[in-house]
This record gives structure tokens, sequence and C-alpha cells, in this order.
């Protein structure tokens, strides 16, 4: 049986949309979707006033998300401890985890919450935040980095673009150490043009294997990897960038290319754990 896909609900608008995004995926995928509703409280609060209240939120999901795809699977379950190791423990036996933002005051829809950073840290499968409204566009951007063809978020993404029959853009960025400029005349730009063309290579190598079917397009940004990847960003359903996950680490394991694309994404973002 196709492991689950796992969703974090608190009865807030986000996490509504989270649970739109997670049983379109679990419909896509042939998977049952798993509603979640973790709160440290449960344990110390009165059952007759904290049980229902859960309750009544998880079975307001469900109905959502039964209306939204008839012919998923759903399961329900109320988890008394903290959000995020709930949720990182569920994401063991999970194909995918999804989480809503949960931001701070005024910036809800701009700052990533905590739970929604530590499950996307910590997580042993793919996580996918959700930013935003949930609105498909059949377009995914991911970001190729250093892991060339090894890449976990490669091949997420390859799958993805499969499965949603989307577009994906592979984004490599690039950028020329000042000291290699020079300011003789027959030699300008040409440390430049050298790092270009080592990126198209590196995207190239990447996206070497990639299987038939797949609408790719390529592209190398001079610039830092988040800045090119969030515009690239802009008008997609999904972003996708990897995380290496280091054995025996208890902090949080995001890179600084997916700490800020996680805070600023105009859309969902896709945390891949990669091997160390």
């Amino acid at each position: 049986m196709t492991p689950p896909v796992v969703v974090g609900v608190d009865g807030s608008e986000p996490s509504l949309r989270a649970v739109d995004l997670a049983v379109d995926e679990a419909a896509l995928r042939g998977a049952p979707l798993r509603l979640v509703h973790a709160n440290l409280w449960e344990r110390y609060e009165a059952p007759s006033s904290a049980r229902v209240s859960a309750e009544d939120i998880l079975r307001t999901a469900e109905l959502r998300a039964a209306l939204r795809r008839p012919g998923v699977e759903i399961s329900l379950d109320v988890l008394p401890e903290e959000p995020e190791y709930a949720l990182v423990r569920e994401g063991r036996e999970a194909s995918l985890l999804v989480v809503g933002t949960r931001g701070r005051g005024g910036l809800a829809e701009l700052l990533l919450g905590s739970v929604g950073l530590a499950v996307a840290a910590r997580a042993d499968c793919p996580v996918i935040v959700v930013r935003g409204d949930h609105h498909p566009r059949a377009r995914i951007v991911v970001g190729i980095g250093e892991r060339g063809t090894e890449s976990a978020a490669l091949d997420f993404a390859v799958k993805e673009a499969r499965l949603r029959h989307a577009a994906l853009d592979a984004v490599r960025a690039w950028r020329c150490p000042a000291r290699e400029s020079t300011d003789h005349p027959l030699l300008a730009g040409e440390p430049a043009r050298l790092h270009e063309l080592h990126a198209a290579e590196a995207l190239e190598q990447a996206l070497k294997d990639a299987p038939d079917g797949v609408d790719l397009y390529r592209h190398t940004v001079e610039g830092p990897a988040r800045t090119a990847l969030l515009t690239a960003a802009h008008g997609a359903d999904l972003l996708v960038v990897g995380a290496r996950r280091h054995p025996g680490h208890a902090g949080l394991q995001l890179g600084r290319v997916a700490h800020g694309v996680l805070h600023h994404s105009p859309c969902a973002v896709a945390v891949v754990p990669e091997p160390a």
C-alpha cells in the first residue's frame, strides 16, 4: 500500500488550504490521506471540551477533503503533543507531509511559523509548506545545486511534474567572484562567461537522465540562488529545494537557500531531504 500523505490541521484557514493541496496529492499518488490535529494541551484539558473541539476541527477538514476528492481514503487522529514533534514522527511512515503557513501577526503570509519551519527542517520525508492560495497553474520550479543527478529534490520535482502534467523549470544560479573581474577591454566579461558556461554544463549534466514526457526548461541565472528561485517561483505551483540531513544532528537542518525561500516564496515550497 502506498504510504499516506499526512497533513497537519489546526482549524485555521492556512491549514485548510494545506488540506486542499494534501488531498490533491493523495489523489495523484493513489495514497490515503491522514489528517492530524496535534495539541499538547489535549493531555491536560477536560476531554468534554477539548476533545470535542479537536474532533470538530478534524471533521470539518475531512468534509472539505471528501468534497474535493471523493475517492480518497481519509483517516483522522488527535495527538496530545507539540505539533512539530507529532508531525515529524508521522513523517517517518508517510510519503509526504503537508503543513500550512502560520506567520507572526501581520506578517502571516511573509514569515513562516515555527511549526512549519521545524517540520521542514527535521522530517525524514518531503514536506510541502503551503503559502498563499492553492490554485494549480501547471508549473513547477526546482533548484539545481551541486548534487547533480543524485539530487533527491530533482527526483521529487520530476515525479511531481509527471503526476501533475506540469512544466518543470530547472534553475541553476551562478556568480562571478569580484576578484575574477578585469579592466582589460579585450578580456571584459570573459570570467563571467566562463562561470555561466560552467553553470549551463552542470545543469545539463544534472538533467541528462530526466525521463521523456516531462516538459522541461533550463535556466541559468546570475546572482544568489535564493533570489533566482524566488523570482522563478512567481506564477508557479510549487518550488522544490533540497535540504541535507546529517544523522545525529539535533538542530534545524536547512541550508540558507531553503530557509530563505520558505520565508519568502510566493508559492508552495517542497523541502526534500538530501542524504549527507
